[in-house]
C-alpha cells in the first residue's frame, strides 16, 4: 500500500501540469498595465495569485463563495495559486473578476491557456460540451447602496426563481477543461450565447434540451458536423411509456 505522503490526486496532478504548461508571466505581462499599485490604499494581492485563483474558479466551475471556501479547504488549491498566508475572500475574488471584465482581458487569457494546452496536445477539438449553469447572488437590499446589483437578474428555472448571473460555457468533451465561458444575467437564455461558445470547426457538439429551437444555426452552423441533443425528462418518461406500450 503506498505511502499516505506519496499520494497524489487527479486534481493535483491536473494542477502540477497546468503550473507547467500554462504561459503565466505572458498573461501577466498583459494584466500588468492596468493592475492596481499599492501606492494608494491597501496592499493589493499579487497579480499571479488572483490569475491562478481566477483559473480554478474556470477549471473547477466555482462562484466567488465556492473558491474562497475551496482554498480554505484544500490544500493543492492554496499551494497552485501561492498562498502562503492569508485567503482572498470573496469579494477580493469578485473584484479581480470584475477587473477581466472590465479590460475586456478574460477571453484573452483563457485564449493565451487554449493556445498553450492545444500545442500540448491536451485539446484535441473533435467534441465540444455546451452548457449554462446560474451562480446566485444575495437578492437583499439591505447593504450600503440600498439596491441589487444592476448586472444580477431574477430567473425561473422548473418551479424555483433566482437572481444572480449565468455563465455559458464550452468544454472540450475528451479532457473536460474549459474552452470559453461568457457571463450574462441569469435571464439570458441559453441559445443566444451558443454562436459565442462555438467560434472554430468542430466535429461534435453535445448539448441540452435548452439549446433546441434554433436548429444548426442556433450553434453556428459554419462550424458543426453532427449536434447531440440531450432529450428533457419529460420526454425521456413519455419515450420510456410509449416503448413499454409496444
Amino acid at each position: 500500500m503506498p505511502a499516505l505522503a506519496s499520494y497524489s490526486s487527479r486534481k493535483k496532478q491536473f494542477l502540477d501540469r497546468m503550473d507547467v504548461l500554462v504561459p503565466w508571466s505572458d498573461i501577466a505581462d498583459i494584466l500588468l498595465p492596468w493592475y492596481p499599485s499599492s501606492r494608494r490604499g491597501r496592499r493589493p494581492f499579487p497579480l499571479l495569485l488572483m490569475l491562478r485563483i481566477h483559473c480554478l474558479q474556470l477549471w473547477f466551475d466555482l462562484s466567488d463563495s465556492a473558491a474562497e471556501d475551496a482554498l480554505h479547504d484544500m490544500l493543492p488549491f492554496r499551494q497552485f495559486a501561492g498562498i502562503d498566508c492569508c485567503v482572498p475572500d470573496r469579494t477580493t475574488i469578485m473584484n479581480f473578476r470584475h477587473f477581466l471584465e472590465k479590460h475586456k482581458a478574460g477571453e484573452q487569457v483563457l485564449s493565451l491557456i487554449n493556445l498553450k494546452l492545444k500545442q500540448a496536445g491536451l485539446m484535441m477539438r473533435k467534441g465540444v460540451i455546451i452548457d449554462a449553469t446560474i451562480i446566485s447572488a444575495p437578492c437583499s437590499v439591505k447593504n450600503k447602496s440600498g439596491q441589487r446589483d444592476p448586472e444580477m437578474h431574477q430567473t425561473r428555472k422548473g418551479n424555483q426563481w433566482y437572481f444572480g448571473m449565468k455563465a455559458h460555457i464550452a468544454v472540450d468533451a475528451a479532457t473536460g477543461l474549459t474552452e470559453k465561458v461568457v457571463t450574462t444575467a441569469a435571464n439570458e437564455h441559453d441559445l443566444n450565447q451558443a454562436e459565442n461558445l462555438i467560434t472554430e470547426p468542430v466535429e461534435v457538439v453535445f448539448a441540452d434540451a435548452g439549446y433546441r429551437g434554433g436548429g444548426k444555426a442556433g450553434v453556428t452552423e459554419r462550424a458543426v458536423k453532427i449536434l447531440v441533443y440531450c432529450e428533457r425528462p419529460a420526454c425521456c418518461k413519455r419515450n420510456e411509456t410509449a416503448s413499454a406500450s409496444e
